[in-house]
């Protein structure tokens, strides 16, 4: 999710930008706030091999493998690299690197705070605090990849990136773990193999141990954990790698797996080289002595290149999301790389606009988006989120029994979920007419 922009004075236009770059990344949105929730209607409505295989795609693969929902957070930070070329380029250009420095520090902290306030920040007690999530991975990877830009030339920066997605590989192939995996039914039925009762039942208990201060629950995981001498290296099961081992020891606060995070430290190394890939993707698009054509050949080619390298190396280096592989930063980069000069040929080159106006508008306020759709939160009750939250104020109770009795069953859904995404639209409208902005 590209740079985090100061809301701008009201009648003040915004910079001139790329559309197709701002129209991709309100694509990528318009899944993240409900989209989907429209195919898992149209499932219930008449489940079928087609609307099976959407709603399949639709939500992240358990573990190992990639489906098209495992593509938004990465697509999101690799626009985050081709935004920030434009950027600080022109940052460099008016105030020299020192501001284009400043504009990387301020704005990083200025994401990491809002990222802290949301996980809980000023209400939760610690260690109920997620200090890594996704909004963090993205301030990390914007100042990490704003950094490397500012210093380096591309080829530099091209040596950078192979070296990250290769040295992630080295850590998690060759470097020793405890042969042990952090999950609470394994922990427990180990406990309960050499006789610790007690430590099972804790183990077994709902609710996250990381996050309850003195927790007995963690303190049996870390004693097992720790008394575990035998090593093994070269695994990338749940719970059972370097990078969530190393969560475990040594990230504090609340982990979203209980003992680890899917947006932890070491994972956070080869989300940085999704970055770089879009920093490529930008310094292309950047250039103009490269024709429009030359371009889009370039994205496509490049991209089917990447994600075919990525599956080759998923031979040999599984592509996990959770542990953001580097042949998931391949696989993922390709993907984007592909969309994005798609979406550049239709947009830019050809020009036509008026179907993609409402991506833009919400590609344009993308952080405001994300926190309004969490802001809102989850109905337990209904199994609504975010927007689709405020659907049945407008289309619930006795309409939407109507509707699944007389149009369709799961058709009260449909409409609810389409009623939720118009008000999402709505209101980045409403900020776009009014030119403001909280973006990357």
């Amino acid at each position: 999710m590209p740079t985090l922009a100061a809301t701008q004075p009201t009648g003040q236009k915004p910079t001139e930008r790329l559309m197709s770059v701002d129209a991709l990344r309100g694509f990528d949105m318009f899944w993240i706030i409900g989209a989907d929730s429209l195919v898992a209607a149209l499932d219930r409505m008449k489940s079928g091999k087609v609307t099976d295989f959407l709603a399949d795609q639709l939500d992240h693969a358990e573990w190992q493998g990639f489906h098209f929902y495992d593509l938004i957070f990465p697509l999101f930070v690799f626009l985050m690299g081709v935004s920030l070329v434009f950027s600080l380029t022109k940052a460099v250009e008016r105030g020299g690197r020192a501001q284009a420095l400043q504009r990387i520090v301020r704005r990083t902290i200025l994401l990491f705070i809002i990222a802290l306030l949301y996980s809980g920040g000023l209400t939760n007690p610690w260690p109920d605090l997620r200090l890594m999530g996704v909004l963090n991975r993205i301030a990390l990877a914007y100042f990490f990849g704003g950094l490397l830009f500012c210093f380096f030339k591309p080829r530099v920066l091209a040596a950078i990136c192979v070296s990250i997605l290769l040295g992630y590989w080295a850590l998690m192939a060759l470097v020793p773990i405890r042969d042990i995996q952090l999950d609470k039914k394994n922990l427990a039925q180990l406990a309960e193999k050499a006789g610790d009762t007690q430590s099972a039942a804790l183990l077994l208990q709902p609710g996250n141990p990381s996050a309850v201060k003195d927790s007995p629950a963690w303190a049996a995981a870390q004693r097992m954990f720790y008394a575990t001498t035998n090593r093994v290296t070269g695994q990338y099961g749940h719970g059972y790698n370097l990078s969530d081992h190393i969560d475990f020891q040594y990230l504090p606060g609340r982990k979203y797996d209980t003992f680890f995070d899917p947006e932890g430290l070491l994972s956070t190394l080869p989300a940085v080289a999704t970055c770089l890939l879009g920093v490529f993707a930008g310094l292309l698009l950047k250039d103009r002595t490269v024709a429009d054509r030359r371009k889009v050949l370039l994205l496509l080619s490049c991209g089917c290149g990447l994600a075919l390298v990525g599956w080759l190396w998923n031979l040999e280096f599984p592509v996990i999301k959770k542990i953001w592989t580097s042949s998931y930063v391949l696989v993922a980069g390709g993907y984007s790389a592909i969309l994005l000069g798609l979406f550049y040929q239709v947009v830019d080159v050809w020009r036509v606009r008026a179907w993609c106006q409402p991506f833009v508008w919400m590609g344009m306020n993308s952080i405001t988006i994300y926190l309004v759709n969490n802001i809102l939160g989850y109905d337990a009750g209904r199994q609504y989120y975010g927007f689709r939250k405020l659907g049945p104020r407008f289309l619930g109770g006795d309409l939407k029994a109507f509707l699944d009795q007389h149009v369709a069953r799961g058709s009260g859904d449909l409409a609810i979920s389409i009623a939720g995404l118009l008000l999402a639209f709505w209101l980045v409208r409403f900020l776009y007419k009014r030119n403001v902005f909280l973006r990357l």
